[in-house]
């Protein structure tokens, strides 16, 4: 699944492409592609045609394009509704040009007009678990000149983001019992991370995924978010992680930090700290990768 540097990608990829420019027609290919729409494939249609796209935003692996205010909307500048995506396992945002050859799995197609031309917006997705919807604007609880999507609304920031807070990250995660990976997956305490960026941080942190976190030190656990945030920033650095074709910028281009992991896919290799073979261990259907010497469970 796409984890926050590879959405953040994307968010880039879009900003650039798509700001500024109209919808000028949406077709939907595939209803199934609509979970998260609160409507019928003609409202979301409706409510896209020619619509302007503002600068792209994300909050952990959501993310979504401001749609220019309606007329009728002039007393309150800003944004009322967005268009929201969630990329899922296999979810693609493609920007292609008219001539280009039809994507396998193309689910939604929008037709853009830009300053740059015509181009269209392609919303591919093999195994259907990403989705997109047209979703109302509203103020989080933590800032009230912000606006996110009400489906993101109960997503904690993430650690990119500027206004994150690393004290109540902290208290969070020494406050529950569950192991400490667990409590890193829970986009309700801290957004954007996943399987394989958790296993990454808690290699470079010599922590077992299955450390209680209440047993972890405030200072141990300050450590561990600066390793999530350097991870991050070297994987948004090289694109992202790609291990096959599912993941892809906005211009069908994969990532490489997968050349850069240090735990996460690389069983039976030495760590690249002490030489020990590392472990593949079974984690909520899932599977977590160690190192035995240097992530022992205290």
């Amino acid at each position: 699944m796409p984890e926050l540097p590879e959405v953040e990608v994307v968010r880039q990829g879009l900003a650039a492409a798509v700001a500024g420019s109209t919808i000028s027609a949406v077709e939907v290919l595939d209803e199934r592609a609509l979970k998260r729409h609160r409507g019928t494939p003609l409202d979301f249609v409706s409510r896209l045609e020619g619509r302007v796209l503002l600068p792209a935003s994300r909050r952990g692996k959501f993310l979504w394009v401001p749609l220019e205010p309606l007329a009728g909307f002039e007393a309150d500048s800003r944004p009322q509704d967005a268009l929201l995506a969630h990329l899922g396992m296999s979810g693609q945002m493609l920007v292609r040009t008219l001539s280009a050859p039809e994507d396998k799995q193309l689910r939604i197609r929008m037709r853009v007009e830009g300053p740059a031309g015509e181009y269209e917006l392609r919303f591919i997705d093999q195994r259907l678990f990403g989705s997109l919807a047209v979703d109302e604007l509203v103020a989080p609880v933590d800032a009230a000149t912000e606006r996110i999507p009400s489906q993101v609304t109960h997503i904690a920031r993430d650690p990119i983001d500027p206004l994150f807070d690393r004290k109540l990250f902290s208290l969070r995660m020494r406050s529950t019992k569950r192991g400490i990976k667990a409590a890193l997956l829970d986009q309700a305490i801290i957004s954007g991370v996943g399987n394989i960026y958790a296993d990454e941080a808690l290699w470079r942190a010599r922590l077992h995924w299955a450390q209680p976190a209440a047993t972890v030190s405030a200072r141990k656990i300050t450590e561990l978010l600066e390793h999530v945030q350097d991870v991050f920033a070297q994987s948004l650095e090289e694109g992202g992680t790609s291990f096959d074709s599912l993941y892809v910028n906005v211009n069908g281009e994969s990532g490489y930090f997968s050349r850069s992991l240090q735990a996460y896919g690389r069983e039976g290799e030495a760590c690249p700290r002490c030489g020990t073979a590392i472990k593949r261990e079974p984690f909520a259907n899932r599977s977590s990768y160690r190192c035995p010497r240097c992530q022992r469970k205290r």
